[in-house]
């Protein structure tokens, strides 16, 4: 059965380029994000983890981890981070878990055998301090993702676990926020003072913490 929002993100322990990783261990309270790509030396592949390494500073800034997998060996995995380095500007600077028995792709389900019997899907998996996963992305082998994207959904999640909001369509860091159904009118005056109804099922708030 394939993993589900809110199911606890499986754990295992495999090797990496800099050495083995036991995977919940290595989350520690943080945030963590798993994500996976076809193979090793491949050119969409090549950007999608030199833009990760260049965003590692903003990741950070989240209090998120964040690891790569392919069924690629270690060896291979140590010699790509140097193209990676070369062409993209910045040192991957993150686990890249390799996983030449598919063990980790067949835990996530990264491996769908209409698209290809071998190698895995570009899959991210956004999991929570709690280990539980709260978000799920699946792409084909032909379209890069979109980190900038990935970090936009961080920011939503770790907002509306705080607090009883959620985020609108095209939501951006700073912009209002929808109270949630779950929160009476008396409740939103007293913790969301000025808000908006618009209709008695949609409210806006300034985002929370927020001047």
């Amino acid at each position: 059965m394939a993993l589900q929002l809110g199911d606890i993100a499986p754990d295992f322990t495999a090797p990496t380029a800099d050495g083995e990783i036991n995977f919940h261990e290595w989350l520690g309270e943080s945030w963590g994000i798993l994500f996976s790509h076809p193979a090793d030396f491949t050119p969409v592949c090549t950007t999608e983890l030199g833009k990760v390494a260049q965003l590692s500073a903003e990741f950070a800034a989240r209090n998120t981890r964040v690891a790569a997998v392919s069924v690629d060996s270690s060896e291979d995995h140590r010699q790509w981070s140097q193209d990676i380095a070369e062409t993209q500007g910045h040192e991957v600077d993150f686990p890249m878990i390799a996983d030449p028995d598919r063990r980790v792709s067949s835990l996530y389900g990264m491996i769908h055998p209409n698209a290809s019997d071998t190698a895995t899907v570009r899959s991210v998996f956004v999991i929570g301090p709690d280990k539980r996963i709260k978000l799920t992305l699946t792409y084909p082998a032909s379209t890069g993702r979109n980190f900038r994207e990935i970090l936009r959904v961080i920011d939503s999640l770790q907002l509306t676990a705080e607090h009883q909001v959620a985020t609108p369509a095209d939501w951006e860091d700073g912009d209002n926020v929808i109270i949630t159904p779950a929160v009476s009118d008396a409740e939103a005056a007293r913790r969301f003072p000025g808000y908006k109804t618009i209709k008695p099922y949609l409210r806006v708030t300034n985002q929370p913490g927020r001047a």
